[in-house]
């Protein structure tokens, strides 16, 4: 079995958009397509593939902007988002003016994951109530999303988020990975379990 990974940065937020290759299902999963639609298919060329999966961390306005032109362009067979994120997805009020619009009727996703799926959810609510993490034990690889980042976590001064609910979650569900485990987020460069248990400045005692 063969994956392979490429991130491609994308949007005003310059928020990381993956793409993975399972070579097994012919599968290629794209994670979090927020803007920049092109430049996303454009890496995707690199990849043969007959099928695709979009898998979306969360519902906010920078992770999903290229859903729709993706499912247009793309052997698109499932969008997956957690149920507790489909009102802000859906929200009309889920954009950044005037620098990102609301994207207007997005495509309805699904909230329970395809039996093949590679990647395992990990529910860590607390950015947002559905925010969800995606681990490939395989790979050792964890794509996070807005909840945690390199010495930091995702803000939860938005509505739906919690900022105690989300230090929770990550601490029992994340951190609790193998420490080699690699942390690949939303946003920023890309660490470690072992690198944030010994640094992360939110999490105020031995793990």
């Amino acid at each position: 079995m063969k994956t392979g990974i490429k991130t491609v940065v994308v949007g005003f937020l310059e928020e990381n958009c993956y793409l993975l290759m399972d070579d097994s299902s012919d599968t290629l999963y794209v994670i979090d397509p927020g803007a920049e639609e092109d430049k996303i298919l454009k890496a995707a060329k690199s990849f043969v593939f007959s099928k695709c999966g979009i898998i979306l961390t969360h519902g906010h306005i920078d992770h999903i902007g290229a859903v729709r032109p993706l499912m247009e362009r793309l052997p698109v067979g499932f969008c997956f988002l957690h149920h507790d994120d489909l009102p802000l997805y859906k929200s009309p009020d889920n954009a950044l003016p005037p620098w990102i619009p609301r994207v207007k009727n997005p495509p309805e996703p699904v909230t329970k994951l395809p039996a093949d799926c590679l990647l395992r959810l990990i529910h860590c609510p607390g950015h947002t109530k559905g925010s969800s993490c995606f681990y490939l034990p395989r790979e050792s690889v964890l794509f996070s999303g807005d909840s945690i980042f390199k010495h930091s976590v995702g803000r939860t001064d938005l509505p739906g988020g919690d900022h105690e609910a989300l230090v929770r979650s990550l601490k029992e569900k994340v951190l609790s990975l193998p420490p080699d485990t690699k942390i690949l987020p939303g946003h920023g460069p890309a660490t470690t379990v072992a690198e944030e248990k010994a640094n992360n400045p939110f999490f105020d005692f031995d793990l």
